[in-house]
């Protein structure tokens, strides 16, 4: 299949392109930016003036819920949720039923992931077995079968020592492990960020110290082991300084963050909605305005979705009885447009935050605009609004977004030249 893609405004962070040209597809790839290769003759066109192309879109943190939960969603849901957010890469935790922990759980996922075809997807494999911190899980086996990278979400491993046994085994084969930083013994019982917020309301807080004391182990551990390793869901002022200061001592460290964090904080608490009881909590007004702070210096070089959708039983009880998460995924480019309209970042700064950066943190190869590479794109009108939840493709309705009027729509997304979402 030949496809021209005329007069959009291309951007791709990974080389600074910043112009109004063609784009020309053959095969999957991109045949060339500009003028078309000699003897090229397109099968179809896509009119694309006053529209940006943009490199698809790289998730690092997409939960798909299969196997194992399909009541709250399925790869082929929530792949193709993804590509209406402008997504053409993702990674999903092995937070799965079974876990993630074995070579046929991931030959699953991927098998069913390209039955979809909505977009690629890097399956992260678990860390431990069943992520019971405990045992190793057979992560060179898991990474033959596909697995990008290691993590064990959340759940603690049993001790510092099989941590630290566990990370040299990884720097031994060159793997990235994903670090969740939450001391569970800190946090436990804690539904909202300690503070003001939630001293009103009487629930039980989670502190700063929570994420920063597991951050310091963690690093002092990297530091120790050499391991590649990669910080989600950064939440604190105090945590974005350590990961600075990490990397200032050049240690191989990246870090992403929730979207969700950069807009909301614990004042959205107020009315009890179960919408906004996620884990690690929302935090201040100040760690807010620290996260943005290091992802416009690029400290924190991707933003994430975090997209954990839900059915609808699992937000209706009481906040502290409901499960963590928001469906989010579905509008990561217009919720991420925000920033761009509140001056925050710049379009293209924007850009690389959700494409090269992403990638370049677990080395995936996806993120860039160029020839030669995958013809994974996504185009999309900045001038134009979207109107959240209009039509909503993901099967969980958890997003506290829904009903808002955002900057941006996406038009178009192409997986390997091939439209996988059309508005």
């Amino acid at each position: 299949m030949k496809l021209s893609i005329h007069g959009a405004r291309l951007i791709d962070p990974a080389s600074g392109l910043d112009q109004i040209s063609d784009i020309h597809i053959d095969s999957g790839r991109i045949a060339a930016l500009g003028a078309a290769p000699a003897g090229f003759d397109a099968e179809q066109q896509i009119a694309a003036h006053g529209l940006i192309a943009a490199p698809g879109l790289v998730d690092l943190a997409v939960s798909l819920r299969e196997p194992g939960y399909t009541r709250k969603g399925s790869i082929a849901s929530e792949t193709r949720a993804a590509a209406a957010g402008g997504v053409t890469s993702l990674c999903c935790p092995p937070l799965t039923k079974p876990v993630l922990d074995t070579t046929a759980v991931a030959e699953l996922i991927l098998d069913r992931a390209a039955a979809a075809g909505h977009a690629r997807v890097f399956p992260i494999g678990a860390l431990s077995k069943g992520l019971d911190g405990e045992q190793l899980a057979e992560l060179v086996a898991l990474r033959d079968a596909g697995c990008v990278a290691f993590a064990n979400g959340l759940a603690p491993m049993a001790n510092s020592r099989v941590l630290r046994r566990a990370l040299e085994y990884a720097a031994t084969f060159d793997l990235t492990v994903v670090f969740h930083s939450q001391d569970p013994d800190l946090a436990e019982g804690g539904l909202a960020h300690e503070g003001p917020t939630a001293s009103f309301l009487g629930l039980p807080g989670i502190p700063e110290t929570a994420e920063t004391v597991a951050l310091a182990r963690n690093l002092l551990l990297v530091e120790q082991s050499g391991v590649r390793a990669h910080f989600s869901q950064l939440t604190s002022a105090r945590g974005v300084e350590m990961i600075a200061a990490a990397q200032a001592r050049g240690l191989p460290v990246t870090a992403d963050v929730a979207l969700y964090q950069l807009i909301l904080t614990d004042e959205a608490l107020a009315g009890f909605s179960s919408l906004y009881h996620v884990q690690p909590p929302l935090r201040s007004r100040s760690d807010r305005d620290a996260l943005r702070a290091a992802v416009q210096s690029g400290v924190v070089q991707a933003i994430a979705s975090h997209h954990q959708p839900h059915e609808a039983d699992a937000k209706l009880a009481p906040f502290g009885a409901t499960e963590p998460g928001i469906s989010s995924v579905e509008l990561l480019l217009p919720l991420a447009l925000t920033l761009v309209e509140d001056g925050l970042l710049d379009l293209p700064t924007l850009l690389a935050r959700l494409t090269c950066g992403p990638a370049a943190a677990l080395r995936l190869p996806a993120g860039q605009l160029a020839a030669g590479q995958n013809a994974d794109l996504v185009l999309f009108d900045a001038q134009a609004q979207t109107l959240a939840g209009e039509r909503w493709l993901s099967r969980g309705g958890n997003s506290p977004f829904l009903g808002h009027c955002l900057p941006g729509a996406v038009r178009y997304t192409l997986l390997g030249g091939r439209i996988s979402h059309q508005a």
